[in-house]
């Protein structure tokens, strides 16, 4: 006979890395990051991006300090940076943020962008996303390479439909990859968010190894038996953990599966 033990586990080159390593950079974001109340903090070294509403996603076209080993996914050799990232750098005062005509966007345009819901993260996904690196963890969302080879990227292109396919604008369709690669993650369910590794200095993009957990985040209600079974399927082999955010409190959970004796 099986059942699942609801468990607390915690509260509370190719497209690569050049960007350099800054430990004291990172444990300085912990400590910000670890706050209740978000504070813009000023930094010397600030890095910019731009919004690319198209992707629901910021290119970052100047990078400073450390934080980009382990922030951002590689593509043609840019970053781009989900909209979890851009709101926790923005907290942290590590990243500016401006529109396409280069107007700088606030802090409180940033969480309205998250609040709506249309790129891939809600305010819950994004607390979820800000304790754990406020922990140490790198994490980035589920299923997401961290960079793709040239070679493989073109390799994909050339599959796309005629009409992207007749623009000849190669960025154009790198885009549309990208776009396509992260249009699947929806608001509201049982969802596969994020991959999670532990700290690690030596980590790198283009070899980061299989995570230490994979994150899900449930509702106020234990997810069924079927439910369990079905993303442990998806998840590969890789623990899976369990994100419940409710009145700003992050407690993560975990399944076991017991095997109980029959008595006489």
């Amino acid at each position: 006979m099986e059942t699942a033990k609801w468990a607390s586990f915690s509260e509370g080159t190719s497209d690569s890395e050049g960007y350099g390593e800054d430990l004291d950079d990172d444990e300085h974001c912990c400590a910000y990051a670890s706050t209740d109340i978000p504070k813009l903090q000023f930094r010397k070294d600030i890095s910019r991006s731009w919004w690319l509403d198209q992707l629901g996603m910021a290119e970052v076209v100047e990078r400073k300090g450390g934080l980009w080993t382990t922030t951002g996914i590689v593509r043609n050799g840019k970053i781009y940076c989900f909209i979890e990232e851009i709101l926790y750098l923005a907290e942290i005062g590590a990243l500016h943020l401006f529109s396409n005509d280069d107007t700088p966007l606030s802090l409180e345009h940033i969480y309205n962008k998250v609040a709506e819901g249309k790129s891939g993260c809600s305010l819950e996904y994004f607390e979820a996303y800000k304790h754990l690196k406020s922990l140490g963890y790198i994490v980035c969302r589920h299923g997401i390479p961290w960079s793709v080879r040239r070679s493989k990227v073109n390799c994909v292109i050339s599959q796309d439909p005629p009409e992207t396919a007749q623009s000849g604008d190669e960025e154009s369709r790198n885009n549309v990859l990208i776009s396509e690669m992260f249009s699947n993650m929806q608001i509201g369910g049982l969802r596969l968010a994020f991959d999670v590794y532990p700290p690690n200095s030596r980590f790198r993009k283009s070899a980061p190894g299989d995570p230490c957990f994979v994150l899900c985040l449930a509702s106020e209600y234990p997810p069924s038996k079927e439910e369990i079974e079905d993303l442990e399927g998806h998840s590969h082999g890789i623990p899976l953990k369990f994100c419940l955010v409710e009145h700003g409190r992050v407690s993560f959970f975990s399944f076991n599966k017991v095997e109980l004796p029959i008595l006489p």
